[in-house]
Parts: C-alpha cells; structure tokens; sequence
C-alpha cells in the first residue's frame, strides 16, 4: 500500500515527496512550501482543462466514426470528408504566415545539423551512454558492426579486418577533409606549422577545417578538424594496437557523433507510481547536476560511468579550444492523456501525469541553469512534447510552461518546446500548432510508426487498412514528411530549431542504415533518431556528405511539395483479397512485437526493447511500435478480415516463441503453456480492445496491468 504524505491539498507518494524536498529542491532556490503550492495550483487550475482536451478528442473522434459508418461500402468521397473535417473544427485555417521567434537557443538545436539519440531515462547506464555519445570511434563503428557489408567477427582481433577499417576510414577524411597534392591514405606526419596543419608538408584543400590539436604541435596527440559544424578528432598513438601499426601512428577516428540526446520519461519507459516516476526524476537530477555515476559488472571487471568532460585543444593561433563532451539533453515529458497515482489531487483524484512533468523535470533544471558547464550554454531548457492532437494541445502545453516558470521563477520561455508531430490532427494543422508557441518551439519531427497507429484509429470505421509494408507506401506518408519539413521551413526553423525525422529501427543492420539513412539529411533534416551510439557515430557520416543548411535554403526556395490533401488521403487496402497465409503472416508479425515488447514491459518494467520479429529480424520496440501493431489487428478483427478465434490461436503460437527467445533471461516468465498471466492477458487486451483505447494509445492498458502485477 503506497504510503501519502499531504502537501497543499496534494496526496504525494512518500518516495517522490522525499525526493523532492531533500534531493531536486536544495539548490534551486525554491522552497519546498513554494513549490507544492504552485504544483497544486498547476494540477487544479490546468488539470479541468487538460480534461476538456480529451473530451474534444474523444467528441472529434465520435463523429469521425459515424462519418464513415454512415458511407460504408461507399466510394470514398475526398471533397465530402474534408468539408466535413472544417466543419467539426478538425481541420483548421492556416492562417497567416510567420516565422518563429524563439531565442536563447543552443547551437547543438539551431547550427549543428546530426544524429539524435532517444534513451529511456529510467536505466542510469543507458543514460550515461547516451550523454557520453557526443563523441564516438569510427573505427569500433566499422570494426563491430555490419557496416562494411559483412557481420562483427567474433573471438580476437581480426587484422585483415582492421586494416579495412582503416582504409575505410581514411576513405572518408579524403572525402571531408581533402588535401591539396596527396591523400590521407598516404599521410607518414601530421604537423602544425605556423598555425597551419600540413599532412607531408602539404596543406588541406581548406585549410579553415583545422580547428585545434592537443600535444606537441611537432607531432601532436590529437588534431581536431570540422566539417559541416561537426568535428573529427584524429587520435595519434605509436604505443596503440592500432597506432602501432599505422605509417603515421594513426589510432583511432573520433567522431562528433550525437549532438543531441532525448532523456525519456515517456514511450520507452514502464513509469506507472510513484516509484518509477522518483527513478526517472533522479536520473535527470543526476544529469542536470552533472553527478550522475552508474556502477555495474562487465565480465570479471567492476565498472563505474559518469558523464564526460569537455575536450579541450590548442587553436591554431594559440588559444584555447573547448568542445563539449556530452550531447545537448533534452527531456521527453508524458503526453497529455495518462494520469499517474503518484499524485493525487484535493478530491482523491489521481493528477494528470504531464502537468507533474512540466512542474518537476523544469525544478531539476534549474540546478543546470545556476553552474558553469553544463548542459545548456544558453540558459535554455529542453522539452519534448508528445502526443498533442492539434494547436489547443499545443497552446495548453505553452501555457503550461508559462505558469511553471512564473512559480519557479523562471524567465518566461526558458523552457525551449519540442513538437512531436506524430499525431494526425497535428500533421494536418502543423502551422497552427508551431504558431501556438512560436516563442518556444525549438524542435519539430515526423514518427512514421505513432502517426501511423493514430491515422489507422482516426480511420478505424472507414474500412480495412493495407498490410503495414504497403502502408509506408501509400501517398500520405510521403505527403506527410514533405510537409513537416516544408512548413518548418516557411514557419522559419532553419538555423533556430531542430526539423528531426523518425527512429532506425534495426540496430544491428547498419549497413542498411548508412545506405537508407542518409535520406533523412537530404530531406531537410537536421537532426535524426538512432538505436545507440555507434549508430550514431555512423550516421554522422551522413552530415558530412550533406550540407543540411544548404538544403534547407533549396527546398525553402522551392515552396511546399505536399499539401493537406494528400496528408488525408486514408491509406486503405485497395486490394482485399489476400491469401489466407498473407493475413496469418501479417498477424503472426504483428502479434510477435506485441507479445515480445509486453512481456517485458508488464513483468519487468522495461519500456524499450529489441525484440526479433518473424524474419528474426531484431526491431527496437516501444509503446509506438505497439501502438501500430495492436491498431492493425483491432482493425482487420472489426472489418472481419481475420477472426477472433485465429487471432488468439495466434496469440498463443507466437507467445511460445516469444517464451523461446527469452529462455536465456532468468528474470524472464512464460506466458505458456497456461496463457494465464498479467502480461498475455494485456497483450490481448491490446488488440481486442484496442478499437475502444483513447486514440489507439497502449498506455491504459500497460499501466493498469503493470500495476495489477505490482500490487500482486
């Protein structure tokens, strides 16, 4: 039973009020009495009109489904239904044009195009990881992955392989960093000469791409380069494995790999009381602090992590050069739909668990915004926002933060807003939602797989949806990145805010990735989400064959290539007539992530997974790629094209399988041969259920199940 402590009106778990008020309260300078009294307020005053929110959602939807149940087995008619969206107030005017005016932001959002990494904030080691990723080897990034087209060799040090690694590399500096006369692959010395860096005595093609070196300017340890705004550390090292065997002593590549990293507190974590939501808190303290440490086993040897140092080189005119060490960290806040038991308001009510966020995850920044060296150069804070269905949404989380800053004293817009542009009702209203908090945006981007769940529940009643494969090929999804792009362009984002595309995820083809991802930069995006660091490191060779900046001007210049027509053209299965083995594949395949990501997530709390899917293909799962999944199947069950009885008989096969892959784990529970537990149980509440689910969202039934299990 959890134990409440009552603040101003407030029930607060006893874990979260303690940690409030003797670890993220001392060194704010805002009181405990301050801060629980503007935390009630917020909960009472914002908490009705967060609810109202969701009451036009559900209203909007309501009348969505009968629009279409009343033109069953009709021709679509395309004008008919987008008349009928103005009329209801779900497609809005643009309105005029305008340009953000968000200020104080650091260069790693507005100026340094690269990778972006999502990282559950619950794991302090995955975190340190994901800070400690602004920097990265390019050699261990080929060397230990599929990257150069054949698998990471196991046992000892493959030198045959090394040697392609670095020739591949020096493949690359030729091609950032080319010098007048010679080649990389040739270089025997690398010096400073009168401020200038000569490779065999010749100059770079650009000399301006020298920015510093460490060590005797004779022969130095270290020579940093950049290029497109990010930087390259070349390691000199004869005593090195590598460096030993190098003509000029070359050990290792250094990449500035992430330039920015999302702590999340939402999709890729299992947060559901007070507990979890205190873990996820300390995590971020830890890192705004600047203290965080994790100690853990690897093998025989006893490890502890913290967060990086600054890099510091000499200029070439003799000054000092400082990079930073840690990627920029933002902070991923719930959306606005759940409420968590952690808090509970005057009448006994639980508090809406994004107004918590607002108020604590801003206090804990505070102890970055008062030291040196941090995280923000800018005095900024960082917030990404999820999940908002249209510019009220948007407006709400404004005003939101306005009133948190006012009881933190905090000037207004401090916090920087990010908008996750993954649901349909924003996608259609884009501009009007980057107006709603045009002095905050910072951040905008595409989800192909949450705007995918939310357009197949908006559309639940118009009829049976494509097979998922099909649907990343239908118009509208191609519409729908074009425009985000287009609009954060003419909304004047370039060179203020990050433009971000969606998430690689398959972590160990990386191949593929540097072959497909380099899309992404050529589409516009200065920024783009990565399964890990080393992915990291490799897709930040793609900004360095794109100037991002450069394209955004082309494509500003051009003007839109999509428009809201094809945004909602509703991808539905033109062909109905699948074989019986093409609907149980597709099932079993959808059924496959469900299982293997709840599984975990209900038993373990583990709120991101890589989970292999039917071509044992290892996917990155999380409450996005759930969402997708169960909507598909809610979908084809409510259209008849596949049964309830088949899908359960489903249900149950690939359970086993699932059971299988994780014999390994000893923390792991079966879900057969009885199908009794709380984690298949909510798994099948997922996809039977899920045609009644708040816009599809899988977050009701996880929470309510993991908290069954919890209480057990």
């Amino acid at each position: 039973m959890t134990t409440r402590i009552t603040r101003c009106d407030l029930q607060i778990d006893e874990i979260l009020c303690s940690f409030i008020e003797d670890e993220a309260l001392p060194g704010t300078g805002v009181s405990a009495d301050a801060f629980w009294q503007g935390l009630a307020d917020l909960i009472h005053d914002y908490g009705p009109r967060n609810r109202a929110l969701l009451e036009q959602r559900a209203e909007l939807q309501t009348q969505i489904d009968e629009w279409h149940i009343k033109r069953r087995n009709q021709p679509h008619d395309h004008e008919a239904y987008k008349t009928f969206l103005t009329e209801i107030g779900y497609l809005l005017p643009e309105g005029e044009d305008f340009e953000i005016d968000t200020s104080n932001v650091d260069p790693e959002i507005a100026t340094v195009p690269g990778p972006q990494l999502v990282v559950p904030i619950t794991n302090a080691r995955y975190v340190l990881n994901a800070a400690n990723a602004r920097w990265g080897s390019l050699y261990d990034g080929f060397y230990g992955t599929d990257a150069m087209g054949t698998p990471a060799p196991r046992g000892g040090y493959d030198k045959g392989r090394g040697a392609r690694v670095v020739a591949r590399a020096r493949v690359f500096l030729d091609e950032a960093f080319p010098i007048d006369g010679g080649s990389h692959a040739d270089a025997r010395r690398y010096h400073i000469h009168n401020g200038a860096l000569l490779v065999d005595d010749m100059p770079l093609a650009d000399p301006s791409k020298f920015v510093g070196f460490r060590g005797d300017p004779r022969a130095p340890q270290a020579i940093v380069l950049r290029n497109n705004a990010l930087h390259v550390e070349l390691v000199f090292d004869r005593t090195h494995r590598i460096g030993s065997r190098d003509q000029c002593g070359l050990a290792d590549v250094q990449m500035e790999s992430a330039i920015s990293a999302i702590m999340d507190c939402e999709d890729s974590v299992a947060c559901v009381d007070g507990e979890d939501k205190t873990q996820a808190y300390s995590n971020w303290l830890g890192l705004m602090k600047g203290n965080l440490e994790e100690t853990f086993q690897k093998g025989s040897e006893t490890l502890t992590r913290s967060l990086n140092p600054d890099r510091v080189y000499t200029a070439p005119d003799g000054g000092e050069v400082v990079l930073k060490g840690r990627a920029l960290m933002l902070v991923r806040n719930v959306g606005h739909l759940m409420t968590n038991p952690a808090i509970l308001d005057r009448d006994g009510n639980e508090a809406f668990e994004g107004l918590m966020d607002a108020m604590v995850t801003t206090l804990i920044a505070k102890h970055d915004l008062a030291r040196d060296g941090g995280n923000s150069v800018k005095g900024s804070v960082y917030v990404v926002k999820p999940k908002m269905h249209g510019p009220d949404e948007v407006a709400f989380a404004d005003a939101t933060f306005s009133f948190v800053e006012k009881a933190l004293g905090l000037p207004q817009n401090t916090v920087k807003l990010g908008i996750m542009d993954e649901e349909r009702r924003t996608s259609v209203n884009l501009k009007q939602c980057i107006r709603a908090a045009k002095s905050r945006v910072a951040f905008i981007n595409t989800g192909f797989l949450d705007r995918t769940g939310d357009e197949i529940h908006t559309s639940m009643e118009a009829g049976p949806f494509s097979r998922k494969d099909f649907i990343k090929r239908k118009a509208w999804i191609g519409g729908y990145e074009n425009r985000n792009v287009d609009i954060g362009l003419e909304c004047g984002l370039s060179g203020r805010a990050q433009i971000g595309k969606g998430m690689w995820a398959m972590p160990d083809m990386m191949a593929a990735m540097l072959e497909q991802k380099i899309e992404h930069p050529k589409a516009g995006a200065n920024c783009a989400w990565v399964p890990s660091p080393t992915a990291a490191t490799l897709h930040a060779l793609h900004y360095h064959k794109v100037d991002v900046f450069a394209v955004q001007a082309r494509l500003r210049k051009g003007g839109r290539r999509a428009h809201v027509d094809t945004i909602l053209d509703i991808p539905l299965a033109a062909f109905r007539k699948w074989s019986e083995d093409q609907v149980l594949r597709e099932v079993e395949n959808n059924a496959q992530g469900i299982l293997g990501y709840v599984v975990r997530w209900i038993d373990q709390g583990v709120g991101c997974s890589k989970v292999p899917d039917v071509n044992d293909v290892g996917l990155m799962e999380d409450r996005a790629t759930c969402r997708i999944s169960a909507q598909h199947i809610a979908n084809w069950l409510h259209h008849d094209v596949v049964s309830e009885a088949t899908v359960l008989e489903v249900m149950r096969r690939m359970a086993v399988v699932v059971d299988g892959q994780n014999a390994g784990d000893p923390q792991y529970r079966p879900m057969a041969p009885d199908f009794g537990g709380i984690a298949f149980q909510a798994a099948c509440d997922l996809v039977f259920k899920g045609r009644v689910q708040p816009s599809g969202y899988t977050e009701p039934v996880l929470h309510a199940r993991r908290l069954q299990l919890k209480s057990a």
